[in-house]
């Protein structure tokens, strides 16, 4: 039985990886969001609302329905820290 279970695991996570990998590569081109904000919350994106990529409003949204779930890095950009709009306008 837990020789099933591993063997079921390893696949799962053997085909779950390179999944992550492109959707990772789809939010990170997709996203209209800095560098900094994007690496705050791609792990979130994907344990949280990995169901939503690519479409990049719903995954804003489940972001926001999740977030006293994020870290607290990612929650800054979601939240809209005042530091992270202040350094939005300087960038423009």
């Amino acid at each position: 039985m837990q020789r099933t279970f591993r063997l079921g695991v390893m696949l799962l996570a053997g085909l779950a990886a390179p999944v992550c990998v492109v959707a990772s590569t789809q939010v990170a081109s997709a996203h209209s969001g800095t560098a900094e904000e994007q690496s705050a919350c791609t792990p979130d994106v994907l344990s949280l609302c990995f169901w939503q990529i690519p479409n990049e409003d719903k995954i804003v949204a489940c972001l926001n329905k999740n977030i006293d779930r994020l870290s607290p890095e990612c929650r800054k950009v979601i939240a809209g820290d005042d530091d992270t709009k202040n350094s939005r306008r300087s960038k423009k």
